[in-house]
């Protein structure tokens, strides 16, 4: 529940929504988040999506996302692609090489700002930039490695770890640049995405003197991109960070509000502020001890998640929390925290 117990979307001018995990998995829509975007649209309010994906342009988000019934604009969709790019090109001359590891929409966005794209290191590329593509392989890292080595700089899109998907996590293309790395014995001298705050400031920008709530479903991208740009947070559970990772977060990955999808923006009953100001909140109580972490009361299982922040994050309990009640146990287990 918000502090006043009003709706979390009156108290914002602009809406900055990531992707996948939020807005869709993959390609499907995740249930109820057309609808949600469809209402911010109907009470006019302000949008924006920031993805780390650079497979592909800001045009085709837009159609991915009308073809899903999500009214998006070009202009409303903010990439990590695109992002990159526009760096290179503030930095290397008008139609200097640039190596491109990714997908096609990357080389696309390098050739919009007047660079060359090429796809071997015998071209002599002035810059390496990599970015996710599914067909991205073996002999592409190899040319990026001998260009790097050689003397290229080396930018990533993003280091996403993982991406989501209807059968759970799959590599990313922090994957793919870990990979490089090793061979190079070396990290890529700059990342532009998320948690780069760059996105999410660029898109902050146009909110003016409103507030901007930034929603993600990842906390090692979207939540510490938003606390590195100085803004408020809301965490889904519907992607890829779920309620372990949350009580074990470090205080730059901690959110501002969660909830379990995008309701909690218009129904104050399905988000919560965390942490609580206490181990007490909306009927429950958390204590600790030599023997671990207790949950006991009754109450929104949301609560009971706040109450557990407060005392995870505050006293680092050892092992999962334990309940002393029918009720904590149904609580626990709705939040995936038993078993």
């Amino acid at each position: 529940m918000t502090d006043n117990g009003d709706r979390l979307i009156d108290d914002y001018a602009l809406v900055v929504f990531d992707l996948d995990g939020v807005i869709y998995l993959i390609d499907r829509p995740i249930p109820g988040a057309v609808e949600a975007v469809v209402r911010l649209h109907a009470e006019g309010r302000a949008v924006a999506y920031a993805t780390n994906n650079a497979s592909r342009r800001a045009g085709e988000v837009a159609e991915l996302l009308a073809g899903m019934g999500v009214p998006a604009r070009p202009d409303e969709v903010l990439t990590s692609a695109a992002a990159a790019a526009q760096l290179l090109a503030e930095r290397l001359p008008a139609g200097a090489p640039v190596l491109v590891i990714g997908a096609e929409a990357l080389r696309s966005e390098v050739r919009a700002v007047g660079l060359n794209p090429v796809s071997r290191a015998e071209d002599s590329p002035t810059a390496v930039i990599q970015g996710y593509g599914p067909q991205v392989g073996w002999a592409d890292l190899a040319e990026a490695a001998v260009a790097v080595r050689a003397g290229a700089s080396w930018i990533a899109t993003n280091t996403d770890r993982t991406l989501p998907s209807g059968r759970g996590p799959l590599p990313g293309n922090g994957a793919l640049v870990a990979a490089l790395a090793t061979a190079l014995n070396r990290e890529p001298d700059e990342v532009v995405g998320k948690p780069a705050p760059e996105l999410f400031a660029t898109a902050a920008r146009r909110a003016g003197e409103g507030r901007t709530l930034v929603v993600g479903d990842r906390l090692d991208t979207d939540i510490e991109g938003a606390n590195r740009a100085g803004l408020d947070s809301l965490l889904v559970l519907t992607g890829v960070s779920d309620v372990p990772e949350l009580l074990a977060a470090p205080s730059h990955r901690r959110p501002t509000y969660v909830s379990w999808n995008l309701a909690g923006l218009f129904d104050p009953a399905e988000v919560v502020r965390v942490p609580a100001a206490s181990g007490d909140s909306g009927g429950w109580h958390v204590v600790t001890g030599a023997g671990g972490w207790e949950l006991s009361g009754a109450g929104r299982p949301l609560d009971a998640l706040a109450a557990l922040c407060a005392v995870a994050w505050w006293h680092r309990p050892s092992g999962a929390p334990t309940a002393a009640s029918p009720a904590a146990a149904q609580a626990l287990e709705d939040l995936g925290l038993v078993g």
